[in-house]
């Protein structure tokens, strides 16, 4: 996740779905032929990327003094112990593996090292530019076609991934609203926090059970997001909007996607969000704050989603911006909510870009040189 980013950041991404938006096959992915030439860019589309850049300057500029003030922390990072960076990248690389993982369960013909380089550098694509979600998930179905799947096996599968991811991701609320009524707190000891964090693991997949095995639990959720994006909408005068029926397509097309493959799937796609997660519980304790798991849960889950916003490069502000008020919401004070964002999204979101970069050499020193972003 990357989760934030997610991973959650992210198996984002969602948005933190570096596969790709549910439902969403780039172009270019439907047949098996990889070396087709790219169509030319239409005006309308070029129109369109320059709208895009235009917006994503605008609202960079409105976040700048966000995105000064949380520069002019980095001097501070000297402070955190180097064991808790350890300790985070560890996390953030636990959690990717988790989406590699994700991968080789839906498509188990591909390898480690080819699930592992096309995550990096969609991730990697995703991030670095506006709405790079799209480019990300072509990037990423380019570089299995180049290492030989169907692109059509893989648009299915991979299409499976990002449903169940998001679904975890959506589980999120309801876990933290379930710990703030039992009232736990986050631990103070390393081991306490290992066994919050494992009953929250067992918590996410008794979820994601019921909700994929059984209709009616998935159409109670679906109706009272359905209630809210209705009562949404109609304030801005607007139709459509999510529907109970449709979470139970969605769930039925991840099911046929993967087959008997699906609780695998649900293990991985826990384990990546749950590891993101406690990367930021771990940039948080880093800076000596102890804050409670269900207020921490609430805060990675909305930076999860401000991560997913197409106007910027990766959320690029706005989760910044999001987390740390979230944060002080939640009673972290303002300058440890504003380091512990800081070190989070190093791991998070500034660290993946140069690994993206060098899982591309080493996926074209193998594979040679391939268009990643087709048009």
């Amino acid at each position: 996740m990357t989760a934030p980013d997610s991973t959650s950041e992210t198996t984002g991404a969602v948005s933190r779905a570096p596969l790709g938006e549910p439902g969403h096959v780039p172009a270019g992915v439907g047949g098996d032929d990889v070396s087709a030439p790219a169509a030319r860019p239409s005006v309308l589309r070029i129109i369109g990327r320059l709208l895009m850049l235009a917006i994503a300057a605008v609202a960079l500029y409105g976040l700048a003094p966000q995105l000064v003030d949380m520069w002019d922390s980095v001097p501070r990072l000297s402070r955190i112990a180097p064991l808790w960076f350890a300790v985070m990248l560890l996390l953030m690389a636990g959690s990717y593996a988790s989406v590699w993982w994700l991968t080789r369960v839906a498509l188990p013909q591909v390898s480690w090292f080819v699930a592992g380089t096309s995550q990096l550098v969609s991730n990697a694509v995703a991030k670095a530019v506006p709405g790079g979600a799209a480019m990300g998930a072509a990037a990423g179905y380019r570089m299995l076609a180049v290492s030989g799947v169907n692109k059509g096996t893989a648009g299915a599968a991979l299409t499976a991934t990002s449903i169940i991811s998001n679904g975890v991701l959506l589980m999120l609320p309801l876990a933290a609203l379930l710990i703030s009524v039992i009232g736990a707190p986050v631990p103070r000891g390393l081991d306490l926090v290992a066994y919050g964090g494992a009953a929250l693991f067992i918590m996410l997949l008794v979820f994601g059970f019921l909700l994929v095995k059984y209709d009616r639990p998935l159409l109670l959720f679906g109706r009272s997001i359905e209630r809210v994006a209705g009562f949404v909408l109609r304030r801005l005068h607007r139709t459509g909007g999510p529907t109970a029926e449709g979470f139970v397509q969605q769930r039925d097309l991840m099911v046929a996607g993967l087959g008997a493959r699906w609780k695998k799937a649900l293990l991985a796609a826990v384990g990546n969000w749950l590891l993101d997660y406690f990367a930021l519980v771990a940039a948080l304790m880093a800076v000596g704050v102890s804050p409670r798991f269900s207020v921490v849960l609430l805060a990675f889950g909305a930076a999860a989603v401000l991560g997913m916003i197409p106007i910027t490069p990766g959320g690029l502000g706005f989760v910044e911006a999001g987390l740390t008020a979230m944060l002080v919401v939640a009673g972290v004070p303002s300058d440890q909510a504003l380091l512990a964002t800081l070190a989070y999204r190093i791991v998070s979101y500034w660290l993946p870009l140069p690994a993206g970069l060098v899982a591309h050499l080493l996926f074209r020193h193998r594979y040679g040189r391939t268009e990643l972003a087709p048009a």
